[in-house]
C-alpha cells in the first residue's frame, strides 16, 4: 500500500575497510580500491584463505570509555561509530526533537561472535565454578546495537532488529521506510553492521569454500562477474543512514541526499545458501521495489549489484536483471562495489545504499573493479574497472542473503 509520506535520506555514516567516513568509502569506491589485504586480527595462515577486508586503523579506546568497552561487542562498537556519523551528518540535535518520534533499526547477519568465541575460550571445563562474564548475553546478541544507539541518544520511537544475512542492512533501510510512511515514526535510524573476521566466522566460510583462495594476489581478488572469480571476500564493517519524513526534513533545512522511493522483498524458498538459479526471487524483489516505487523498469538509471564474486549469485544475479528490465537491461549500467569494499555480509546493503546516494547525489557511477575476463553467462554492461560519469535519476539496489532472504531499495535523485 503506497502511502503520500515521502521519506529521504538526511544523514550517512560509515565504517568501512576503506576508511572512517562516507568520504572515506567514496573515493576508494570511485577509484577502485581494494581493500583486501592479509588478515591482521588473528593468524590465518592455517586457513586456505588467508586475506580478507578489515576495518583497520581503527583503535576502540578513542571512541569509547573503558568501561563502555566491556560491553560493546565490535560489531556494536563500529554500528556505534556509524550512527554517530549519521547523525552528526543529519543535523538532528536530539535535546530538540520528540524522541518518541524517532526510532532505530540497525542489524546484523552474525553480531557478537568475537564475543562469544573469547568467552567460549575463557570457560574451563574442568572448573566447578563457571567464569562467564555478566557482559555476555548483552554483548552478542543481534539487536544490540539498535539498543545502544536509543540509549545514548534518547530515541523512544521503534526500535528493532533484522538479521537476514546479508539482505539485513537493505531490509533494515526498506522497513524503517514504511514505518515512516504509516506514521509510525518521523524519523528512523537505520542500517547494518558486522564484525565476524574472527577464526570461527572466518573459518566458517572457507569451510562453506565460498571465499576467493587468490592469496597471491588479494587486492583483486574480489572480481564480481568477471569469468575467473573464485569466490567473495569477506570483510567487515558499518552503514548507516538517518531517514526522514520529507516535509519535516525540508521544515528543518536538512540536507538532502537521495529520497527513498520503494522498497521490494522475496524469499526463494530455495536453499540454505545458494540462490535459486534463474534468479526467480530476486527479479520478485526487484519488482516490487520498482512498482512501489510508482516506477516502470525503463525508469531505472543504474543497479549497484548484490554482485558478491561467486559463481552462482553474479549469475543468477545477471538472469533476474535481465528479466525484470528487458531490452533496456542491455542499456542499464550495473556495477558491484563489493570488488572494492569485499563483503560485508550484515552492513553490506546499507553501506551500499549509501554508495547509491552519493552516486545519484554526484552524477558518477561506480566501477565494477578487476574485471578482466567477460563471462559469456554474465553479460550486462558492469561498468568495468572505470568510474563513469553520467547523471542519473533512479538507482535500484540489490541484496540477497543465505536463507533465500532478498531485499531490493529505489532511490531516486531528490530535485
Amino acid at each position: 500500500m503506497r502511502s503520500d509520506r515521502r521519506v529521504v535520506i538526511t544523514g550517512v555514516g560509515v565504517v568501512s575497510p576503506n576508511g572512517l567516513g562516507a568520504d572515506m568509502l567514496w573515493s576508494a569506491v570511485i577509484e577502485g580500491r581494494c581493500a583486501a589485504r592479509p588478515v591482521e586480527g588473528f593468524d590465518a595462515r592455517r586457513f586456505p584463505t588467508t586475506f580478507a577486508c578489515e576495518v583497520t586503523g581503527y583503535t576502540p579506546e578513542e571512541h569509547f570509555s573503558s568501561k563502555e568497552l566491556k560491553r560493546l561487542d565490535r560489531f556494536v562498537q563500529l554500528g556505534l561509530i556509524a550512527a554517530k556519523e549519521a547523525i552528526g551528518d543529519s543535523g538532528i540535535d536530539a535535546s530538540k526533537e520528540p524522541l518518541d518520534r524517532i526510532g532505530v533499526i540497525i542489524g546484523s547477519g552474525i553480531g557478537g561472535i568475537a564475543t562469544l568465541e573469547q568467552e567460549a575460550r575463557a570457560l574451563d571445563p574442568a572448573s566447578e565454578h563457571p567464569k562467564v562474564s555478566v557482559f555476555l548475553i548483552p554483548k552478542l546478541i543481534i539487536n544490540m546495537c539498535s539498543g545502544e544507539v536509543a540509549i545514548r541518544y534518547g530515541f523512544c520511537g521503534p526500535n528493532l532488529t533484522q538479521a537476514t544475512a546479508c539482505a539485513t542492512g537493505t531490509h533494515s533501510i526498506g522497513d524503517a521506510m514504511k514505518i515512516i510512511q504509516r506514521g509510525d515514526a518521523d524519523v528512523m535510524i537505520a542500517g547494518g553492521t558486522e564484525a565476524a573476521v574472527t577464526p570461527l566466522g572466518f573459518g566458517g566460510f572457507c569451510s562453506m569454500k565460498a571465499l576467493s583462495r587468490r592469496n597471491d594476489d588479494p587486492a583483486h581478488a574480489s572480481r564480481p562477474f568477471d569469468a575467473d572469480r573464485d569466490g567473495f571476500v569477506m570483510g567487515e564493517g558499518a552503514g548507516v543512514v538517518v531517514i526522514e519524513e520529507l516535509e519535516r526534513a525540508k521544515k528543518r533545512g536538512a540536507k538532502i541526499y537521495a529520497e527513498v522511493a520503494g522498497y521490494g522483498l522475496s524469499a526463494d524458498a530455495y536453499h540454505i545458501t545458494e540462490p535459486e538459479p534463474t534468479g526467480k526471487g530476486a527479479r520478485r524483489a526487484m519488482s516490487m521495489a520498482i512498482t512501489d516505487a510508482g516506477l516502470n523498469p525503463t525508469d531505472v538509471d543504474y543497479v549497484n549489484a548484490h554482485g558478491t564474486s561467486t559463481k552462482f549469485n553474479d549469475r543468477a544475479e545477471t538472469q533476474a536483471i535481465k528479466a525484470v528490465f528487458g531490452d533496456h537491461a542491455r542499456r542499464l549500467p550495473v556495477s558491484s562495489t563489493k570488488s572494492t569494499t569485499g563483503h560485508l555480509l550484515g552492513a553490506a546493503g546499507a553501506v551500499e545504499s549509501i554508495t547509491c546516494a552519493f552516486a545519484l547525489q554526484r552524477g558518477v557511477i561506480p566501477p565494477t573493479a578487476h574485471y578482466q575476463t567477460p563471462d559469456p553467462e554474465c553479460d550486462l554492461d558492469y561498468v568495468p574497472n572505470t568510474a563513469r560519469e553520467k547523471p542519473i535519476r533512479v538507482a535500484l539496489n540489490n541484496a540477497f542473503g543465505f536463507g533465500g532472504h532478498n531485499g531490493c531499495l529505489i532511490l531516486k535523485k531528490f530535485v
